[in-house]
């Protein structure tokens, strides 16, 4: 594909993913590793990308008062230092590549297939269960280069500890602070940053920017998921099944 086209779609899986408040680091992983960027750049990179938009993404679901404090602040707790000690680890490259498409297909299903509970539907969240998620998705987090969301969010939905705004509120900052962590833990082995980043930076936080505001206040957000689903769905097959 031509590196122009790059651009193109980064601003495009940013303004997807904040829309649905998500940081993206998913999505900019899957492109770059399909535009043939190192796995060593592609970590540090994508997760700088992550702070920025899901910092938007979480700022305009706060504003609509969507937050759920005290389940956030359980999650991130186990999850933050589990990030850290994901971030030290480093995988093989087509391993890596494989645990990547393999981990896209959370949102694909959630998307797809998890509608949002009505809010008669909403149950109480565990805290030894809340705890035990946020542990895993942290050191996965931290392994891939993601924030987490995309794994965090299915289950909230799945079990109707949250709705989909409130789920995606909760995501964005989790994003956030995983990332944060996942980079601290990256840096104890040193951190490559593509040359490109910064640019990166730019058109991904336009894409967040304008995502996070239209999806928390104008758009349909069933239209922007399916949309979303289905070009992680490709993503993910190319990743699983194809040399990426």
């Amino acid at each position: 594909m031509p590196f122009d086209f790059f651009y193109v779609f980064l601003f495009i899986l940013a303004f997807l993913y904040a829309a649905v408040g998500h940081g993206g680091a998913s999505g900019y992983l899957a492109l770059m590793a399909l535009y043939g960027i190192a796995p060593q750049e592609m970590k540090p990179t994508a997760l700088v990308l992550n702070l920025f938009v899901s910092l938007t993404s979480f700022i305009q679901y706060y504003r609509g008062h969507y937050f759920r404090r005290n389940l956030f602040l359980i999650v991130a707790a186990a999850s933050v230092p589990m990030a850290f000690i994901g971030g030290m680890i480093t995988l093989e490259d087509q391993l890596y590549k494989r645990l990547l498409g393999a981990l896209l297909l959370f949102p694909v299903f959630r998307f797809f297939f998890f509608e949002s509970p009505a809010a008669d539907e909403l149950k109480p969240h565990s805290t030894a269960g809340s705890i035990i998620i946020g542990a895993i998705v942290g050191l996965l987090s931290g392994m891939i280069g993601i924030g987490g969301g995309i794994i965090l969010s299915p289950l909230l939905i799945l079990l109707k500890w949250t709705d989909q705004k409130q789920t995606a509120a909760i995501s964005a900052a989790f994003i956030f602070v995983n990332s944060l962590s996942g980079l601290s833990g990256m840096l104890t082995r040193g951190i490559a940053f593509n040359a490109h980043m910064w640019l990166y930076v730019a058109i991904a936080f336009l894409g967040g920017l304008l995502g996070a505001y239209l999806g928390s206040k104008k758009l349909k957000q069933d239209a922007l998921k399916y949309v979303l689903a289905t070009v992680l769905l490709v993503a993910a097959y190319k990743l699983l099944f194809t040399k990426a």
